[in-house]
Formats: structure tokens, sequence, C-alpha cells
């Protein structure tokens, strides 16, 4: 095998791996399964995040699987990249899967260097000529940032593999974008693993089907191994009892929620949507590109309307001017039902978080607009605990401290003329989502 070459796959460890998989029934509810016995970490910005990661790497004995919509080519970025390289050399199965759009300026440096260390990389639709836009579901991207080592310690959250203080758009910044991520221990692990594996293998075979065929039929029992990909790619296994809210053992209780196109279409925003028709104190929601559904506004305004503080906060420096624009055009409605909102001014915003009371919390990949919660493969971990919730305010707290208040002399309704951007948004995101294959209202 040459440098740079695709790395072949054994398909008989890769299916008989996944016999012993623990059933995935919490892949069969549309809502979140929470599992105790967890070790939970809130991690801020990629200064927390990248030491975690990489710390967990090197001690990597069996395998790593790696899923992200951003893999940059700065130094915070392959610091990572070398780990997994040096994990590879000594003998580690790494997998990772790049989003094809995401990291679309990066993979002609970051894919062949990780393939020439014997890392498998996949990426997902990619878009390397003009004829890839015209393929049914190009505008259904991998967003979510996944990293599971050994089946043992997991990542997740809004953090792409990019130094905090770069964008992609807008270059270097002196000020690093806020976001978070959670590093777990525990049971809730073992879902992050089988979600990050499925999101390799359904862009692994969907790139490269037919070699991947041809080594399927020559090993034993072709028809088995081929119902064991068929497993690992849709994330099924049917027959298998949840458990009841009350076998959950604490501490610490989470629930790692996905939203894909297959079975889990909407339980992030269903967990979002219960969680805010329970609050009975505070709903602190950080979100950088908010447009969200009908459902979803009118339970945070019935929230406001029944005494719960319901607190927002945007983009105060937009990276890109039509999100900023979609959520301003809510701004007039939320506030007349008694909900607070702010814009973070320090740097970019790129957190994707909520708070519940003081015991439920969310920290993931999701968006809350029709992109994210429609058409992007995201993933969530939510966590009901007080000593994760207290530390996920604080940081809220700081962050709404360096904030501006938005308020209703700045947001007046200017009638007819304030009408014309909602209808503009709204025209473009129904478009956007008939293009890609979403029907129904939002």
């Amino acid at each position: 095998m040459k440098p740079g070459d695709p790395v072949p796959i054994d398909p008989v460890s890769m299916f008989e791996a996944d016999q012993d998989s623990e059933p995935m029934s919490w892949y069969l509810v549309p809502r979140p399964v929470f599992r105790g016995g967890n070790e939970v970490e809130l991690l801020r910005g990629g200064d927390a995040l990248f030491p975690a990661m990489i710390s967990a790497i090197r001690n990597a004995r069996h395998e790593v699987w790696l899923a992200t919509y951003i893999f940059h080519d700065d130094a915070a970025a392959m610091a990572v990249a070398v780990a997994l390289e040096r994990a590879a050399r000594r003998g580690v199965r790494v997998r990772v899967v790049i989003d094809g759009f995401g990291a679309h300026d990066d993979l002609a440096v970051v894919e062949p260097r990780l393939r020439a260390a014997g890392i498998a990389v996949t990426v997902f639709r990619p878009l390397e000529r003009w004829t890839h836009w015209l393929q049914p579901g190009q505008l259904r991207r991998l967003h979510m940032k996944l990293c599971v080592v050994d089946g043992e310690v997991g990542f997740v959250g809004g953090i792409n593999v990019i130094d905090d203080h770069i964008d992609l758009n807008h270059g270097h910044t002196e000020l690093p974008r806020l976001d978070f991520a959670v590093r777990a221990v525990g049971p809730v692990v073992r879902p992050m693993e089988q979600a990050v594996r499925a999101m390799w293998s359904r862009s692994w075979f969907g790139r490269d089907w037919q070699q991947e065929m041809r080594l399927l039929m020559h090993t034993e029992r072709p028809v088995q191994r081929l119902r064991g990909l068929m497993r690992q790619m849709r994330l099924t296994r049917r027959g298998h009892r949840v458990a009841r809210l009350e076998e959950v053992q604490p501490p610490v209780q989470a629930a790692f929620v996905v939203r894909d196109n297959l079975r889990q279409r909407r339980t992030i925003e269903r967990a979002y949507i219960d969680a805010i028709r329970s609050a009975r104190q505070r709903i602190w929601l950080i979100c950088p590109y908010f447009y969200p559904g009908q459902e979803f506004r009118r339970a945070l305004c019935k929230a406001a309307q029944r005494g719960v503080q319901v607190r927002l906060l945007m983009q105060g420096k937009p990276d890109y001017r039509i999100a900023a624009m979609a959520a301003r055009v809510l701004y007039d409605e939320l506030m007349r039902h008694g909900i607070e909102i702010y814009e973070y001014m320090p740097a970019f915003l790129h957190a994707k978080v909520m708070l519940v009371d003081d015991h439920w919390a969310t920290v993931g990949s999701s968006n809350i607009d029709p992109i994210s919660l429609l058409l992007n493969l995201e993933a969530n971990m939510v966590v009901r605990d007080t000593t994760f919730a207290q530390d996920l305010a604080v940081e809220i707290g700081r962050a709404l401290a360096q904030s501006e208040a938005i308020t209703a002399q700045r947001v007046k309704s200017q009638g007819w003329a304030g009408l014309a951007p909602r209808v503009l948004i709204e025209w473009a995101a129904y478009v956007y989502l008939r293009v890609a294959g979403v029907t129904g209202r939002y």
C-alpha cells in the first residue's frame, strides 16, 4: 500500500466487533434515554477540549473514532492530528470521518496526511467536482463533533477541530469564540460510539461501495456480514426492552441524542421542547443560529408567560449576516412575551447549550434552526445533574455579563416595514428545505 492510499478494511473484524455491541434500544425511542453511573465534565473551548482529547488518544489501546464538520490545518488542529497519527502507528485502529463541505478547503492537506499514517479517513458527501452538487441530499451535512476512545471515554459538543482564534470567513480573531463540549465516561459512551461508527460506515460505504462489497463477498457467511453492515449503518436493533426511568441509576444521569434522517429525525428538537415545557424557574439558552419552528417558539413564550425566566443569548458579532438577520426578525415577538434577549459582544459565538432550572442541561452541535433540526446530522449530550448544571450556569452567567441586553427601544415594532425581512427569511428557509427534500410546515 502506498502512502495516501485508502486503508483497507477487514469486514470480518469490523462486523464481529459489532456482534458484541450493547443493544441499541436507545435508538428506537424518539426521546432521550437516560443512563446512570456516568462522569461528565464541561469543557469550554478548544483550549480545554483538545488537550483532553489528545490525552485520551495517547492512552488509546484499541481504537479511536472521530467525526467532525471541520478539520483545519492550524497548529491546534494539527496537534490533534499528530496524536491520531501516533496512535495509528502503534497499532490502534483509527477511523476519521470529515464533512465534505465544512472541511472542503482543508481536505487536500489533512486527508493525505492522516492516510499516510495508516488512518482510515472518509469524507462525508464530498464536493470534489461540481457534479457532486447535483446529487440528492448534498444539503444534508455531517455536523456532529464526536470522538470516542476505546469505547470508554467520549467527547461531544459544538467544537470543530480548529483553533478557537481562527474563523474560516474572518481569519484570526483576538479573542476565542465561545463554545463548549462535554467529556463523558460511563454507559452513555456506548451510544456515542455506536453513532460515530455508523456515521463513518455510512460515509465509507457510500463512497466506495463496490470495493467494499467485493471484500464482503470474499468473507465467510456474506449474508450475515451484510446484515451486520446494515445494522451498523442504520443504528437499529430490534427486540430489546428500553429501561424504565426508575431503573436508571444515579449519578450522573445522561442521555446521548442524535438527529439523523432515519429514526431520530426530531429527537433533539423534542428534547429541547420537553425540557422547556417542564421548566419552573429558568431557561437559559445560547445559540448562534436561532430560527425555531412554531412549536418551539410557542413553548418558549408560554414558559415566559407562566413566570419562568427565559434568557436567550445570541450573536453580537455575526459570522453570517443572514443567520443573524433570521434571529433578529423574531426579537419583537419573543420580547413581547417576556423573553430576555442578549447579544454576545466580545467574540464570535458558536455554543449550542441550554440550561433548565437547576438540574437539566444540554451541550451539543445542534443549532435551533431548520438546517440543524431538519437536515444535518447532529449530536447532543443531555445531562440531569445539579453539579453539571451549576458549572454550565456559571459559564452562561459569565457570558451574559459580557453581553448587551436588547431593549424594547432598540427593537421597535415597524409594522409592514418590519414584516418584509421576516417574509424574506421565511421564503428563503422554505425554498432551502424544499430543495433539500423536506416537506411539511416548520
